[in-house]
């Protein structure tokens, strides 16, 4: 392969992104002065720990980062999947991971099963439940069902220490479905999930209790689990969140989460404060709308490129700034670009602006699954 088929970029920012979508469309990347001008240089242990995920799900890839680790050469292999473990570093949540596993997983050549090891629920990335509760029906939607597509919690581990683990499981597809999902629907019903580890159970029903105060105001139909972890499967380090998600009668879900600070970090959060703002948190992600949340806004517009030669159509809430890199990064790997129509709130009578986005799909298939 020439250097002129070789993508370069510099920076670590969207290093995932850049990953992920190399691995997809087989072409090799090399990314330059990562962090090159910090006291530290070079990639964090946690994008460390990402680069030898991506080498476990493939096969065949070649991975050559120079001494200082700044700079970072990837030459995609084939994705193979199959059982295997992962233990994620702690300064990141399991999230992170996830949401990349999450593209790659319906296009190995062996349904994937993987365990993953670490933090479960944290400030910065979207936790397990969410992307349990928003992206498997997501994935659904375009094809990807069936029995073998799960995330299981295990255990759960908050920062600093972590300690949780999940199970992912995702069957293989040769093709997807393009979708046309341009109506969310109204708001039906409320569920979400109050977690509390190595504190007091009452922690949890103090959440649910100053959540509802404000959803009650809403809609009747609301449901809030308390979970709370004993013993080995609570993880390492004491806290407290919850993640809350509204489903509408079309199958929209969108969800909201907050967690408690680790512990030693910042100042301590009443739970009953936790529990209002997760509950606003949803109020205004139910404001910005679309028919998909923000955390999946970028697995869906994958999805929708990768899908047969026809056309796809989601309408989505406002674009995140990681969601426009996303874009500018589809159109690099597999020369695709989407039409992006604004829509304004006096058109669809609710809610802040909405975009639709159109494409046709690139007729992506999944070449290592041997057709039986």
């Amino acid at each position: 392969a020439g250097e002129a088929y070789c993508l370069s970029y510099t920076g670590c920012n969207f290093l995932r992104q850049r990953l992920v979508l190399a691995t997809l469309s087989g072409r090799p990347l090399k990314i330059r002065k990562i962090r090159a001008k910090e006291e530290d240089p070079g990639l964090r242990d946690f994008e460390a720990s990402f680069i030898r995920l991506i080498d476990k799900v493939t096969n065949g890839s070649r991975i050559e980062i120079n001494q200082t680790g700044t700079t970072l050469y990837y030459q995609p292999g084939l994705l193979y999947g199959g059982s295997l473990e992962h233990d994620c570093s702690p300064s990141r949540g399991i999230g992170y991971y996830l949401e990349s596993l999450l593209c790659l997983a319906p296009f190995m050549k062996r349904p994937l099963k993987i365990v993953l090891r670490g933090v479960t629920n944290d400030q910065v990335d979207p936790s397990v439940d969410v992307l349990k509760a928003t992206a498997l029906p997501l994935l659904k939607k375009f094809g990807i069902d069936g029995e073998g597509l799960d995330i299981k919690i295990n255990r759960r581990g908050m920062p600093p220490k972590g300690g949780g683990e999940i199970l992912f499981a995702c069957p293989v597809r040769k093709v997807l479905q393009p979708v046309q999902f341009t109506d969310p629907g109204k708001i039906k019903r409320i569920r979400g999930t109050a977690y509390s580890v190595r504190v007091s159970p009452q922690m949890a029903n103090r959440m649910v209790e100053s959540a509802r105060g404000i959803l009650n105001k809403f809609l009747p139909d609301i449901y809030i689990y308390t979970d709370h972890m004993k013993g080995v499967s609570s993880g390492k380090s004491p806290g407290f969140g919850m993640c809350l998600t509204a489903e509408t009668i079309n199958g929209t879900i969108l969800s909201a989460e907050l967690a408690s600070n680790p512990q030693g970090q910042g100042t301590a959060v009443l739970p009953e404060e936790l529990g209002q703002n997760c509950a606003k948190l949803l109020l205004e992600e139910v404001y910005r709308g679309g028919c998909v949340d923000s955390t999946n806004q970028s697995l869906a517009l994958l999805l929708m490129t990768l899908g047969q030669r026809d056309v796809s159509k989601v309408l989505l809430g406002p674009l995140s700034p990681y969601t426009i890199e996303f874009l500018r990064h589809l159109r690099s790997f597999f020369q695709i670009m989407f039409k992006i129509e604004t829509k304004t709130p006096e058109e669809e009578h609710m809610g802040g602006e909405k975009v639709l986005m159109t494409c046709v799909g690139i007729g992506f298939c999944n070449l290592s699954k041997t057709i039986r």
